[in-house]
């Protein structure tokens, strides 16, 4: 597992897609479905932790002067 955390987002979502296509093929036997599902759910695992990570850096933003503040949406009155 130590070398999917290495991996880039990207990387993670284009395997889990090929794994996705090999299983929606039908014609895998039975214990390479189960394999490729188990490392669908390791790569699922880790894009959502890189994502959690992105929100998470996404909460706060860079004022001109350089200082860091909460990032707020604030909704239109209409």
């Amino acid at each position: 597992m130590a070398e999917k955390n290495n991996i880039t987002f990207e990387e993670a979502m284009e395997k889990l897609e090929q794994i996705v296509e090999r299983l929606e093929e039908g014609d895998v036997p039975l214990e390479e479905s189960i394999e490729l599902f188990q490392q669908g759910m390791a790569l699922s695992k880790v894009c959502h932790s890189k994502l959690q990570n992105i929100e998470k850096k996404m909460d706060t933003i860079m004022k001109d002067n350089g200082d860091a503040a909460p990032f707020i949406i604030q909704e239109e009155d209409q």
